[in-house]
């Protein structure tokens, strides 16, 4: 590959949201610490902008990034997603992100995981399935994937289900605000006096759920404010529905496309927990995130500026062949090495535990009830995007079980 990576160089390689790959391979070796950005936002306000950005490609780059938050901070989201969203513990720091983390990961602690996972998780993939299993065929995005984390998500915060229609058009406009900004904003304003009604509603009767835990949450006899939950029931929308359905997806189509593997997983379940890990290691959904820089910082012989945006490129991480032997292979029997596709230190996803346990039962609902998965030829079911990355459609065959 021929590719000039001289400090004010944007990278012109083909298709790059199409197979990254070979691009994040030649960065890793040629300039794993690049004064350049993959990503150029058209939308965002000029006031918004930043004069320098940078983009890290190797392992040791991007976990280093993650771990030292105090030199790689995150506020920078407080004047970007945080004008629709509202304040929420992507931009927080120090104290302040301490308290807010561990007050909202109450909702999310393995005992209720324990409890989810069979009393709501479990119950909503195997009806996803039922409903198309004796079709024969089905797309599996369209049925399923998308299907399972918006449903699970609705369930969890105990919405009710005649609202679910509302919660799945609002969620999308408010995921999909690069592309309408007018849509977003007004997502995320009927979002609010939703989510303030469910508030409400718990403040006057508790109930069993994740707002009502949100509600109830205290630490050191500090609640969150009515603003605090609804900035974090924002959040769970693209955090729980968009990377879920894309990583799932992911996965799914790894799997028909490497037949030998998928035969396996059938017969031998307890390979599902390693497969997830390697779908999510070879085509991480979400490809690169974005932190500021509070000082000077040197990396790889290159000093990156006070101020300067950084874009933490977690998709080439994830394939450094000086962590992984043979990184551009997907194999489910690879030895187990932790990828990155979470984020790391204080910024770890919180919701990676339950995006693991929804991802396995849907494909135990799946293979519990159809058998002979073949996909369809079809252009849409490439894995492609950026940054997030995911196939449009994913079109089967098959077989039901008695």
């Amino acid at each position: 590959m021929t590719l000039s990576t001289e400090s004010h160089d944007k990278p012109t390689v083909p298709d790059i949201e199409t197979d990254p790959y070979g691009f994040f391979e030649h960065m890793r070796r040629a300039a794993p610490v690049w004064r350049g950005t993959l990503m150029e936002s058209d939308l965002m306000p000029p006031e918004l902008k930043v004069a320098e950005n940078w983009t890290l490609f190797d392992f040791e780059s991007v976990f280093t990034a993650f771990r030292e938050d105090t030199v790689f901070a995150s506020e920078m989201y407080n004047n970007t997603i945080g004008l629709v969203f509202g304040p929420t513990i992507l931009g927080m720091h120090g104290k302040q992100h301490h308290d807010h983390r561990s007050l909202v990961s109450k909702a999310f602690k393995q005992s209720a995981l324990n409890q989810w996972e069979p009393e709501v998780i479990d119950p909503i993939c195997d009806q996803l399935v039922d409903e198309f299993k004796d079709d024969g065929q089905a797309d599996l995005v369209k049925a399923l994937t998308f299907e399972f984390p918006t449903r699970v998500t609705a369930a969890l915060l105990g919405l009710p289900q005649e609202d679910l229609e509302m919660f799945r058009r609002l969620s999308l406009d408010l995921i999909s605000i690069t592309e309408n900004i007018e849509a977003g904003l007004n997502a995320s304003v009927e979002l609010g006096t939703y989510f303030q009604g469910q508030v409400d509603q718990r403040r006057s009767t508790m109930t069993d759920d994740v707002i009502g835990d949100l509600v109830a949450a205290e630490i050191d006899g500090e609640k969150l404010t009515d603003e605090a939950i609804i900035s974090f029931l924002r959040l769970l929308l693209p955090a729980g529905l968009e990377t879920t359905y894309r990583s799932s997806g992911n996965l799914l189509a790894l799997l028909l496309t490497h037949t030998d593997q998928l035969q396996e997983l059938q017969a031998d379940r307890s390979l599902i927990p390693a497969a997830i890990e390697e779908g999510i290691r070879y085509e991480t959904p979400l490809v690169l995130v974005a932190r500021n820089t509070t000082r000077d910082v040197e990396m790889h012989g290159m000093t990156i500026p006070e101020g300067a945006q950084v874009n933490l490129c977690m998709g080439s991480a994830n394939r450094d062949d000086k962590r992984w032997e043979n990184p551009n292979v997907f194999d489910i029997h690879r030895p187990r090495r932790a990828h990155i596709s979470f984020a790391g230190g204080i910024h770890s996803c919180l919701g990676m535990h339950l995006a693991r346990v929804e991802t396995k039962a849907m494909l135990n609902s799946l293979f519990d009830r159809v058998t002979d998965l073949q996909l369809l030829d079809d252009d849409d079911t490439k894995i492609e995007g950026m940054p997030f990355r995911s196939p449009k459609h994913l079109p089967v065959t098959f077989r039901p079980l008695a």
